[in-house]
């Protein structure tokens, strides 16, 4: 353990990290990357799990990695077949006014990539780090979670950090400052005799403005959500090292490929200061690596070396990160029952607030645990009935998405007659989607509906699964009339809007025998077999509670929760700047397509579909035949995701057809983060119940209407006072070692290959 000591008498940001990095002092070496070498080496002599050197050291090997011009060229020439998946690049490059006001500036794609090739065919790149970030950057300023590409030499060598996280906090009505976590956890867990001082400067700039642009570098496309982002956020934690960890500012999500300079100052209110020695994990082994040439030869050109190396290699850990079967949820109390992995949870509150239940559901699913979710979502609601509980608060903090399906699930859960579509998908009308449509849907013809037994027909039940439940397929999703598309020329359109080519809107069908398929295994309540359901709460007695880190499917349930139920929502924290926010900060696209998904379509097709070598040759002569490629999946980070934005969301009756991740959407009330919610996940939802059903308003903008009333409480019963036993008992055994400050994002173990999850 290090403590950094506060001076006596003054309130310094005296903090005590669990498990900080250890930095070590340069070797003597004739070059950089040889010194993080041995630096690696002796790291590995006292078992060090994950190396880590210094920041401006790790910074000085990587810039040194020669820039390869060939090399460069033929990563930009292989991208380009997948960005033409990019559904939205003309709304990008010219959003609309309030989108562009609000949210984000243009972004030009085409010009972007045209730019980064000029240069690299100039050779004006003077290293390839400075290549592969440009490129990197180029997608990351879109703020679609679904489009990113991290480059090797971004992602695959080092991660950086800063040694302490940050949280941004109000008293509940002034706007909020930003404060050293491990203070204000000391504070409200009283084991502390000072009290925090709020931060006013990093390193000799604004402390606001400085935040505001870090936070930018998230993949948030909601600034008020990206600045929630930098921080410490109990909900996030909740997920390990599969979620956004503990803020961008420690080196957490989309942080961990941000060089943050050799220190970071800090100066406080009270006119105290302090500096730190930002590091680089190292994640890659450093045997013999005496170079950034060697570097560049040992780990960015030779796949089948790579693949090898990438098995061996250690990944970002730490001893204090649970198992999946244990992980913990710091801040959260005892659950009524949860996921094991903290995917989806139910709670009770105590004492005033007893007729209270609250669904936290951090994720839809990035691993195969779609029928624990249902069942996770199912049971509880049914528990909370039958204990009479009357509300239900429903926190979405951190939810970057998941399983499309769960999200339309729940909220059929929750609302079993309501309408069964979020809004109408479309994709891009291109040549590559037109031919895999054609061929798709002329071999599903031949084939039945009905789900195969993959024991007894293991043939045909990979060719539903590949062919027959593809959106390629024109039998699989129905229009805007929820009926059938009568051949795929019907459903690929191509419909002209804005300059550019999509296909016919369409719905998912939930009534399809084949739903299990493209569901992780379960039919959605409300059709097939999950009919008898009643609705469980009115919408006036439900509120969603969100952080802005709501993307992806957790945006498609907020379509249907909001458009469809009419739920009020709830936004928490955002910018030190007054009015409302967005509740729903992410990407709002409806299905996210990995490149390797893309490139197994267009080879599948050639290889396996084609019915003779004259089709099959035919098929290489068009766009398919350019996906043959290994250079993108070569050059990508290790443990990263190549992601495309496949399918917009338009809202119904929007005769603009404004994909919805264009469209702005301020939050029903706003609430800030307090001390106590940093530490305590239950003053979060309080403060919602209150400014719902409690006649006491935390909002500082909006405000819930009607439901602002106070209503008459049940009698408090004997299981009610077991809880407040039990939640007494609880809070009095939180600890400041509950709360871990060295969890970052780590998803090089994760599976989180669903259909509709913006990675952090």
């Amino acid at each position: 353990m290090v403590l950094f000591n506060a001076i006596a008498g003054f309130s310094l940001a005296s903090i005590a990290l669990a498990s900080p990095p250890q930095l070590h002092a340069r070797q003597n070496a004739s070059s950089p990357c040889a010194q993080v070498s041995a630096s690696v080496a002796a790291q590995a002599a006292v078992a060090v799990a994950t190396p880590t050197v210094a920041a401006s050291l790790a910074y000085s090997c990587i810039t040194s990695v020669p820039f390869n011009q060939s090399a460069a060229l033929d990563l930009l020439a292989s991208i380009v077949p997948y960005f033409r998946w990019q559904s939205n690049t003309v709304w990008l490059k010219d959003p609309p006014k309030e989108y562009a006001e609000k949210v984000q500036p243009a972004v030009d794609i085409w010009g972007g990539l045209k730019e980064i090739k000029s240069k690299a065919e100039s050779g004006s790149y003077d290293n390839e780090f400075d290549f592969g970030f440009e490129l990197y950057t180029l997608l990351q300023s879109t703020h679609d979670g679904h489009f990113v590409f991290v480059p090797d030499v971004v992602g695959t060598v080092f991660n950086w950090a800063r040694p302490v996280p940050l949280v941004s906090i109000s008293n509940g009505k002034d706007l909020p400052k930003p404060f050293v976590y491990p203070d204000v956890l000391a504070e409200v867990l009283g084991n502390t005799t000072f009290t925090p001082s709020a931060i006013t400067k990093i390193n000799g700039e604004d402390a606001l403005e400085y935040l505001e642009k870090v936070a930018q570098r998230g993949s948030l496309q909601d600034r008020d959500a990206l600045y929630n982002n930098v921080f410490y956020q109990l909900a996030a934690v909740s997920l390990g090292p599969t979620g956004s960890g503990i803020g961008t500012f420690a080196g957490s999500g989309r942080g961990r490929w941000v060089y943050p300079g050799p220190e970071t100052k800090l100066e406080f209110e009270n006119g105290t200061s302090i500096t730190y020695t930002n590091f680089a994990r190292v994640l890659i082994p450093f045997d013999g690596i005496s170079s950034g040439e060697y570097l560049y030869s040992k780990w960015f050109t030779e796949s089948e070396l790579i693949e090898t190396e990438a098995e061996s290699a250690p990944a970002p850990s730490n001893s204090s990160t649970p198992t999946a079967s244990s992980l913990p949820a710091p801040g959260y109390p005892p659950p009524v029952i949860r996921e094991e992995n903290n995917l989806i949870g139910g709670y009770y509150l105590e004492k005033d607030y007893s007729d209270v239940a609250v669904l936290s559901v951090p994720s839809f699913v990035g691993i195969e645990a779609q029928v624990q979710f249902q069942q996770t979502a199912e049971k509880f609601l049914g528990a909370a009935k039958a204990a009479g509980k009357k509300k239900l608060i429903i926190d979405v903090s951190a939810n970057g998405g998941g399983t499309i399906l769960l999200g339309y699930d729940l909220y059929k859960l929750l609302f079993p007659r309501g309408v069964g579509h979020a809004a109408g998908d479309r994709f891009r009308a291109f040549e590559s989607t037109d031919l895999l449509g054609h061929k798709f849907s002329k071999v599903a013809e031949g084939l039945p509906r009905e789900l195969a037994d993959p024991e007894q027909n293991e043939t045909l039940y990979n060719l539903q699964y590949d062919v027959v439940s593809s959106i390629f397929n024109y039998q699989t999703d129905v229009d805007v009339n929820d009926e059938n598309f009568e051949s795929w020329e019907d459903k690929f359109g191509p419909v002209k809007v804005k300059g550019d080519n999509f296909s016919s809107l369409i719905r998912w069908n939930l009534s399809d025998v084949e739903t299990p398929l493209n569901s992780g295994g379960i039919f959605v309540h409300g059709y097939g077999k999950l009919t008898n359901y009643t609705q469980p709460f009115a919408a006036e007695d439900i509120v969603v509670v969100s952080d802005g880190y709501c993307a992806s499917t957790c945006t498609i349930f907020s379509e249907l929760m909001r458009q469809r139920a009419g739920v009020k929502y709830i936004s928490l924290g955002g910018r030190a700047k007054p009015g409302i926010t967005q509740a729903v900060g992410g990407v709002k696209g409806t299905n996210n397509f990995p490149w390797d998904s893309i490139q197994f379509l267009a080879q599948y097709t050639i290889t396996n579909l084609s019915s003779t070598p004259k089709e099959a040759q035919y098929y290489n002569s068009t766009e398919l035949g350019e996906y043959w490629s290994k250079t993108p999946f070569v050059r990508q980070a290790i443990g990263s995701s190549i992601n495309v934005n496949f399918r917009d969301g338009i809202r119904d009756g929007d005769e603009t057809q404004t994909p919805l991740q264009f469209v702005y959407e301020a939050a029903d009330c706003r609430i800030l983060y307090t001390k106590e919610m940093t530490v305590d996940i239950t003053a979060i939802w309080k403060a919602a119940a209150d400014s719902t059903w409690g006649g006491k308003s935390h909002c500082i903008a909006g405000d819930l209407g009607g439901y602002g009333k106070k209503t008459n409480r049940r009698s408090r019963t004997a299981e009610d006072k077991v809880l407040e036993r039990r939640m007494k008992q609880w809070r009095k055994s939180l600890n400041v070692a509950d709360y871990p400050l060295d969890l970052y994002t780590d998803l090089t173990k994760a599976r989180l290959d669903m259909n509709g999850y913006m990675w952090p």
